[in-house]
């Protein structure tokens, strides 16, 4: 097996294990070292009293694309956390399927920086979003 399926299917995987990301509907659906696509279904549900996609659907969707691109870029077992995300609206939403593209910029010691952009299914982009992270030890075992 090659190096980007092993890491497409542990992070795969590492999100279909999540509840909270089961519940928002999310999946990976691309994913090499230090780029993620994620997919996710918006709903009747997720909208807001204009009857648009609630930002904060968005914000989900840019922080997950961010987060798996620092972690498909670090190594193994480190922890990594958001310390700030600033995202930008770009055009009203409506439901449908939305892909959130993370790319990590920069990964250090103790500090990460990446971008997400997400878009709809024709590829129109709807928003932008820069994050840092705060990078240390390794993670705990879940449970």
């Amino acid at each position: 097996m090659d190096e980007n399926h092993d890491l497409f299917s542990a992070l795969r995987e590492r999100l279909a294990a999540s509840e909270f990301h089961t519940w928002a509907g999310m999946e990976v659906v691309e994913a090499s070292a230090g780029e993620v696509t994620v997919a996710m279904d918006v709903l009747d549900r997720h909208v807001n009293l204009q009857g648009l996609i609630h930002g904060g659907m968005l914000a989900i969707l840019a922080d997950t694309a961010c987060g798996l691109s620092i972690r498909s870029a670090m190594e193994a077992g480190r922890l990594h956390v958001t310390t700030d995300m600033d995202i930008h609206y770009l055009a009203p939403t409506r439901p449908g399927r939305l892909y959130g593209r993370g790319k990590a910029v920069r990964v250090g010691r103790t500090l990460a920086f990446a971008e997400a952009s997400i878009e709809d299914a024709e590829g129109k982009l709807l928003a932008r979003a820069q994050s840092r992270f705060s990078v240390s030890g390794t993670e705990s075992a879940p449970g």
